[in-house]
């Protein structure tokens, strides 16, 4: 991928010429403007005594099962493109998702704050859609039955036609129902469709900019030799960026006889450059399939969250052709191309989606939403190279390199409303290499501001002794990296260990500590009684004890954590990669490793084929041994905290080491 040289100073002599592009990623922000208004007045929100304004809030325990923070993202935005704009960066790519559901009230509130940022750091956003904005092709009824309401009540808000506002009559509506506050009925929760949400985001790259040097879409018919803004403007109407697609695969020129029903949807994907030189290309990566009972008066669509780019390949396959021509004419104008969407284009378990899948079961872990290696490989042939992505709310980094000399990296960024929260930094230093940065966020200002509510929201639980009581001790934390911390600990608690665990697994992972998983790890096939005061036990604890002691380590130690932490960290590893090193003792990751060389030792032919009726030293080796063996894969991945790539030769290497030298901001 050859590029131009960058003058970073105005009239710059060619001695002081500085090779420099440097781009913000930010996925996932999935934005609630805690502070905005409904248009409507429908709902107000709870008085907030730190910041005088009404809050318009989620509730902590809609938080705390979910994969995403709902309200303290709108501070850590801010504080990310704070630290951004300090860093003198101006160009920020926001790769989807940057929506709650495409809801009115969210997307007005985001554009107002990313106008605000523009102005004060001089920035530019580009902007590409994720499977929340929109939710589905066009505007359809939503809303939420977790809001937070008074006396730390549930406060249920829908548009109408969802859930039960239906048939009512107005603008607004407030319907009583057995839920404890009556339901509010407002059009700000209506989940948006391509339209709208192309409309209000078009001046974040989705719509050309005067100031671009060139801007494209799949569908345009010039070029960069007859390229003129007038041109641009035509090529970006709404009208003018739609395909067709079917049931079975894509239509127009690609269309097969027997296809249908097909409709004709949009397509967001856009290439700019904004600086001489840099090239972005924000690839559309939704596909929404229609669905079994869509017909053509009555269109209706599947959501794009586990489609992605397997589904592109199909269904979607001239913006894939046009990535592809994109990425020749890129190497022909010396432009440096950096492409991003929403959805990964490599797997991203490190290679461990197979003893997931046999762990814990096919359709748990969202690993259909991990791409299959040929559509890896079909995508490294387009020749983009690099490729920035989220949805999954992941750090990791994945690199293909195949036979037929196609290479791509996929960068996974992380979401700012997760565990970790952080963004990456490309910094492309010279025509071939590119720094990654990564930048955790640790203290946001203002995290803390909606404590005051969710200690309300816990009291009431508390009184009427709800199920869904979450530990109040997070509302200790004194950080909001800490916040984030507790968050994926409550996470692994509510949600991830009750829906994702087979009862076999969770039961071994509730009745051991480490001291007695490594025990039970020597123990003999059909010698353990159940007792763990028996001669098999006992025998076991004495081979525990020399195998630790060989090691450098003491059996005892190893009692300090339980199944519990074992989960959590395991989450932590699976989310995180290395940027979770911190949070998990050293000696507890030797202790894991030496777990995970004594389990793959003593995993026998029989022990892979247990069943109901197997000795539970059997189920023991094959459940966890699979499992320390996919958190030794975790531990044992490409860099994904600082680290350098060559996009021609595909080498890469660590940066800093993280454990000594965090970038904390």
């Amino acid at each position: 991928m050859a590029v131009p040289l960058l003058l970073i100073a105005s009239g710059a002599s060619p001695a002081a010429e500085k090779y420099q592009y440097r781009v913000a990623f930010m996925p996932d922000i999935h934005f609630h403007d805690v502070y905005g208004e409904f248009a409507d007045q429908a709902f107000t929100g709870l008085p907030n005594s730190k910041s005088g304004k009404p809050a318009i809030i989620r509730s902590m325990y809609a938080q705390l099962t979910s994969t995403r923070l709902f309200n303290e993202n709108y501070f850590a935005l801010r504080a990310a493109l704070d630290d951004a704009g300090k860093q003198g960066i101006k160009w920020v790519a926001l790769p989807g998702d940057f929506s709650d559901d495409g809801q009115p009230y969210h997307v007005r509130g985001l554009v107002k704050l990313l106008h605000e940022y523009e102005q004060k750091y001089g920035m530019r956003f580009f902007a590409t859609p994720g499977n929340h904005d929109p939710n589905r092709p066009f505007t359809t009824p939503g809303g939420e039955e977790d809001f937070l309401g008074e006396g730390g009540k549930t406060q249920r808000i829908f548009s109408r036609g969802a859930k039960e506002c239906q048939g009512y009559q107005g603008a607004t509506a407030r319907i009583k129902t057995d839920a404890g506050l009556p339901t509010i009925c407002s059009e700000e929760m209506v989940h948006s469709g391509y339209q709208a949400i192309m409309t209000a985001m078009g001046p974040f790259g989705i719509n050309p900019s005067p100031e671009d040097l060139y801007w494209e879409t799949p569908y345009s018919g010039y070029g960069v030799e007859n390229y003129s803004y007038q041109a641009a403007q035509r090529a970006s109407d709404f009208s003018q960026r739609q395909y067709e697609i079917c049931a079975q695969g894509t239509g127009g020129i690609y269309k097969k006889p027997g296809y249908g029903p097909c409709f004709t949807v949009a397509d967001s994907s856009y290439l700019v450059e904004p600086v001489p030189g840099l090239w972005l290309l924000a690839v559309d990566a939704n596909v929404y399939l229609p669905a079994a009972d869509a017909r053509a008066d009555k269109p209706q669509f599947l959501g794009s969250g586990e489609a992605g780019y397997n589904s592109m390949l199909t269904h979607k396959q001239q913006t894939v052709a046009w990535m592809a021509d994109v990425a020749q004419r890129a190497r022909a104008l010396n432009k440096t191309l950096v492409t991003f969407s929403h959805f990964p284009m490599v797997e991203f378990d490190n290679g461990a989606a197979a003893d997931l899948a046999d762990i814990f079961g096919e359709g748990k872990f969202q690993l259909a939403r991990a791409p299959r290696e040929d559509t890896s490989h079909a995508l490294a042939k387009t020749g983009i190279g690099v490729h920035v992505g989220g949805h999954m709310h992941f750090n990791d980094t994945g690199v293909r390199r195949y036979a037929d000399g196609s290479l791509l990296f996929n960068i996974q960024a992380p979401s700012l409303a997760a565990y970790v929260p952080a963004y990456k930094i490309l910094n492309f230093t010279s025509p071939l290499e590119i720094d990654v940065q990564t930048v955790i966020l640790k203290d946001v200002p203002r995290f803390d501001e909606l404590f005051e509510h969710y200690q309300q929201e816990w009291d009431h639980l508390n009184a009427v002794h709800s199920p869904h009581l979450w530990n109040r001790a997070i509302l200790q934390a004194d950080s909001y990296y800490a916040f984030t911390n507790w968050h994926i600990t409550e996470l692994t608690r509510l949600r991830f260990l009750p829906e994702e665990w087979p009862e076999d697994l969770r039961q071994l992972l509730f009745s051991l500590n480490g001291e007695e998983m490594l025990i039970a790890s020597q123990l003999n096939q059909g010698e353990y009684d159940g007792k763990k005061s028996g001669a098999a036990w006992e025998k076991a604890r004495q081979k525990a004890q020399a195998l630790a002691q060989k090691a450098g380590m003491k059996r005892q130690d190893f009692a300090r954590w339980n199944g519990f932490d074992l989960a959590v960290d395991f989450y932590r590893l699976r989310n995180a990669d290395e940027l979770a090193l911190q949070d998990i003792p050293t000696d507890r990751l030797h202790q894991y490793q030496l777990l995970t060389g004594a389990l793959a030792t003593r995993l026998s032919p029989v022990a892979l084929k247990v069943n109901q009726h197997s000795a539970v030293e059997d189920i023991f080796r094959l459940r966890f041994g699979s499992l320390f063996a996919v958190i030794d894969k975790y531990l044992h991945g490409s860099p994904a905290c600082h680290f350098h790539i060559n996009v021609e030769t595909g080498e890469m290497g660590s940066g800093i080491n993280f454990r000594t030298e965090p970038h904390i901001q």
